[in-house]
């Protein structure tokens, strides 16, 4: 026998259950709130929230068909889940990692945003407060007409962000924020104790991105250390200078850049020279580039070099010649660019700024 079923929608302002259009048991079928799901990421935290879409239709949505003061699946369908890879702060209130059943009560101005440990019930019709895991209070805001429910992460930072839920015209947005550089250090030291232990490069990136972030330089130089004894390059002595300079080790530093330096092929030391002008270290560049251009005297780059050498004492004609010898033996994917330089350069233009 073909077995089928009937779809049922319990509604919450009259408290009687209707019976709505009939539902497949074995096929997927259109749904009049239809489906969505949406991540953001923070850091390395990543936000999703799975939902359904309800429609306007007409209807007054907030003190109608959604009463005030009673609790609310925000959305439609199953639970509204909102889950957390590492803990969050909601509106300032710590909340652990994990998924959560979303409902929300509507108020005229002020709205309760509840995070129900229990995320796999049908809307909000057998919610029990004593699940909560958190519950806050937040301001609804006019917006512009929805006709959809929708979710949305807005101003996204390097910690945090406003989730935003609107529909008809109110808008409920509520802040999560993450510790971004608690949680970095815990992905970190449990990915170092995978295949990345093994590599130069897992240590040597764990140790740049503390060095970037300008903080746990003791931590960046031990992680500097560890990538070194994997293999000694001139990548990983140039990133433990870099710590060494964060703990004010100056030189210490020093010494160990030199040493990187006699480890770097054309392109490090170029790249190394860019970073130097870009940090108003014009001469030490120009040190660089004359280094290089020595030790790598056929090497395009070591040319592009010299032309801005040249470029510096506005000998044009000489940083035209250096520029047009890196553009012939320039990659075919760098020529165009390289013979922007030259154009640039023929306007008398100073291609180190």
């Amino acid at each position: 026998m073909r077995m089928r079923c009937c779809a049922v929608l319990f509604m919450s302002t009259l408290g009687v259950v209707t019976l709505i259009h009939a539902q497949s048991a074995v096929l997927d079928l259109p749904r009049d709130s239809q489906h969505a799901l949406l991540t953001q990421r923070i850091g390395v935290t990543d936000i999703t929230i799975n939902y359904h879409r309800p429609l306007a239709k007409g209807r007054t949505i907030f003190g109608g068909i959604v009463p005030y003061h009673q609790v609310w699946r925000a959305g439609a369908n199953e639970n509204t889940t909102i889950a957390f890879s590492d803990p969050v702060t909601i509106e300032g209130q710590a909340l652990a990692a994990g998924t959560y059943g979303l409902h929300m009560i509507p108020g005229q101005t002020e709205w309760s945003i509840i995070f129900s440990k229990m995320a796999a019930a049908w809307g909000s019709f057998t919610y029990n407060e004593k699940e909560d895991a958190l519950r806050v209070k937040v301001k609804a805001q006019k917006s512009e007409f929805r006709e959809a429910l929708t979710y949305d992460f807005d101003q996204p930072s390097n910690n945090s962000t406003i989730v935003t839920m609107s529909w008809e015209k109110v808008a409920v947005p509520f802040k999560v924020a993450v510790d971004v550089h608690e949680v970095v250090a815990r992905s970190l030291d449990r990915q170092l104790r995978g295949l990345a232990q093994y590599t130069w490069e897992g240590w040597d990136d764990a140790a740049n991105y503390w060095i970037g972030e300008k903080t746990n330089y003791d931590t960046a130089l031990k992680y500097a250390d560890e990538s070194i004894g994997q293999e000694r390059r001139f990548d990983n002595l140039m990133t433990k200078s870099r710590a060494l300079d964060g703990l004010g080790r100056t030189k210490d530093a020093a010494l160990l850049r030199q040493e990187a330096l006699q480890l770097g092929n054309s392109q490090q030391l170029y790249g190394y020279a860019r970073q130097l002008q870009r940090d108003n270290k014009g001469e030490e560049a120009f040190a660089i580039y004359r280094t290089s251009y020595k030790r790598y005297p056929n090497d395009w780059l070591s040319h592009a070099g010299m032309a801005r050498i040249y470029c510096s004492q506005a000998n044009f004609d000489n940083a035209i010649k250096e520029m047009k010898l890196a553009q012939d033996r320039a990659p075919e994917q760098a020529k165009e660019q390289v013979g922007g330089l030259v154009k640039r350069l023929e306007a008398k233009e100073d291609i180190n700024k």
